[in-house]
């Protein structure tokens, strides 16, 4: 049977073959992007975090997660069934809209991998890598997986029920890492030394490269998610460009205002809070309403990272305030720019809508932000007691690298921030009782 009487258009497939590629480098590029955001004693462990999410993750999604979170609704609108566990019934011939379905799972399957990869930025420098290789498939099966399918599954309550709007992840991706990173900061403590020490990124280039990666990615992971090689696409792709420029400026402006200094990291932090906070509202407002997304994620997003300090939770690599936050602001100002060209017919409160739009995106920003918070906060607390989230202090001190995985990623240090490590200080490590 020829590929258009299954109903597969080849040139949405081959977009979205390439969509799929680039999300799934974001999450290489944001293990660079944490990686030089914590000291050089757990680099590689920041890496590590992330590349291990792809292998754990896509297992779990193969063996259920697809199936719960775009199966067949048999939950009132709260979770899909089992019938394509094991990708059942999903063979080449198998079509969803104009692609194949095995396309469609893969693709949603990046979205899954950089969500959990995205939690760890919250607890870096301070987790067992045992802990973290059980926490990730149970807490995508618990927390990711659900949320999928209330906002895109068939017949999930957020879209269907409720009526609010999330083109590309504001919901499942943003705000529910967020939510849940903030509750493993709050099951695992503070760092040591947290608001004492100094605890600066130890590498400005790499982070750069990372945002780099990640922006050059969000093209795939929002203008890949029209699913289709047309208008819509285009319109999602310019309006993530817009959004990231915007809120790299908004950013650098209140650092030069407050500090006095336009920063790197300012730069690199302030393109991820306006990609993040255009993800949910790309596909849903103007050119213009992208515009200002991004500036109000940039600007708020750099005053919530210091949040933590007042309020006395350490979330390591500013997941909160640039993930949470740059998520609900994206997703409730889908109710304030929404246009009928993007949305086929919702408009936001600018454009004649009113306020019932707003109301339905806040009601799914509060809904899915205490699911996510609550369920991690008791997966988290569960895990620790079993067996310890938390390094022991000396492992921490010491550093997870060498500790953990018997490795350093600079063996002579790096501008001072990490101590001389010679080959024959490697077998160290076996004196100090490795994680599990």
């Amino acid at each position: 049977m020829s590929l258009a009487a299954q109903g597969i258009d080849t040139g949405d497939t081959a977009w979205l073959l390439a969509a799929t590629a680039l999300v799934l480098l974001m999450t290489p590029g944001l293990a660079l992007f944490y990686g030089g955001m914590v000291r050089t004693k757990s680099v590689l462990n920041m890496l590590m975090m992330s590349f291990v999410s792809i292998a754990l993750v896509t297992v779990v999604w193969l063996a259920a997660g697809y199936s719960l979170a775009f199966g067949d609704d048999i939950g009132g609108g709260l979770i899909g069934g089992l019938h394509h566990a094991g990708m059942a019934g999903l063979g080449p011939g198998s079509v969803h809209s104009t692609v194949p379905t095995l396309l469609f799972a893969t693709f949603q399957l990046t979205f899954a991998i950089i969500t959990a990869a995205l939690v760890s930025g919250a607890i870096a420098d301070r987790t067992k890598f045992g802990a973290w290789l059980v926490f990730v498939p149970v807490w995508a099966l618990l927390v990711y997986v659900p949320v999928a399918h209330w906002v895109w599954g068939p017949g999930g309550w957020v879209l269907d029920k409720l009526g609010a709007l999330d083109f590309a992840g504001g919901l499942p991706v943003e705000i529910t890492s967020g939510a849940s990173g903030m509750a493993l900061a709050l099951v695992l403590g503070p760092r040591l030394g947290f608001k004492k020490d100094a605890m600066r990124p130890h590498n400005l280039p790499m982070v750069v490269l990372g945002a780099g990666l990640l922006w050059f990615g969000w093209f795939g992971f929002n203008a890949g998610s029209a699913l289709g090689a047309n208008g819509l696409a285009a319109a999602a792709f310019l309006n993530t460009l817009a959004a990231g420029c915007t809120g790299l400026l908004g950013w650098l402006f209140v650092e030069q205002k407050r500090d006095g200094h336009p920063t790197t990291l300012g730069a690199a932090s302030g393109a991820v809070a306006g990609l993040v906070a255009i993800t949910p509202s790309c596909g849903s407002v103007s050119l213009l309403g992208a515009l200002v997304v991004g500036l109000a994620a940039g600007v708020v997003c750099s005053y919530a990272v210091g949040w933590k300090f007042r309020l006395n939770y350490d979330d390591s690599l500013d997941v909160v305030g640039v993930h949470l936050v740059g998520g609900v602001i994206g997703t409730l100002l889908i109710g304030v720019f929404a246009v009928r060209e993007m949305t086929g017919g919702t408009e936001g409160l600018l454009y004649g809508g009113g306020l019932a739009q707003l109301g339905k995106q806040l009601v799914a920003v509060a809904a899915v932000g205490a699911y996510a918070f609550l369920v991690t906060y008791g997966i988290g607390k569960l895990i620790d007691r079993v067996m310890g989230f938390r390094a022991d202090e000396e492992h921490e001190h010491t550093g997870l690298d060498l500790t953990v995985h018997a490795e350093t990623a600079y063996d002579h240090g790096v501008l001072g921030h990490g101590a001389p490590v010679s080959a024959s200080a490697v077998p160290s490590a076996q004196k100090v009782k490795t994680q599990a």
